[in-house]
């Protein structure tokens, strides 16, 4: 019996979605087990990891795991916290591209556009232009990936994105 056999589909161990420790695989099952996050189950026929205490679902793409969001509050809390960490590490957001996948979960949740010069753009999250990927057959990576923050060097106009008073 090969010992490829004896661990789930990612192998021995793998890095955890939550805090990125390297955790072990429960050998002869689908299971890998964090001491911080409890149990993470993968399915060989989607290529999910799933949290099995919440449900949560993670997909990965060049060894790093992209969470699978079932609501807008996920996508956005996630998108809200890479403009953070942009803004921390001295650049802007200029536009965000969100997979194609969440076009119609998000679109409710988006702000409409209605300024000059952004040609293409319907909508905007937090003051930034929106547009969605291209086709996962295209780039395969926006099967996996949620979004993607176009960048430059400064601080955003408006820190921190939200605008609570106009």
């Amino acid at each position: 019996m090969s010992p490829s056999w004896q661990y789930p589909i990612f192998g021995p161990e793998i890095a955890c979605p939550h805090c990125r420790q390297m955790i072990p695989a429960l050998t002869l099952t689908d299971t890998y087990l964090c001491p911080r996050h409890g149990a993470f189950e993968s399915n060989p026929d989607t290529g999910e990891l799933v949290h099995l205490q919440s449900g949560r679902r993670w997909r990965q793409w060049q060894q790093h795991w992209y969470r699978q969001h079932t609501h807008p509050d996920g996508i956005r809390f996630e998108i809200h916290e890479a403009l953070d960490q942009l803004y921390s590490q001295g650049y802007r957001a200029t536009k965000v591209t969100i997979a194609q996948r969440y076009q119609e979960l998000m679109t409710g949740y988006l702000e409409k556009a209605n300024r000059p010069g952004e040609e293409g753009c319907r909508y905007r999250l937090y003051g930034l232009p929106v547009v969605f990927s291209p086709d996962p057959e295209a780039e395969p990576s926006w099967e996996v990936v949620n979004f993607c923050l176009d960048k430059e060097p400064g601080t955003p106009v408006r820190y921190p994105y939200l605008r609570l008073f106009d």
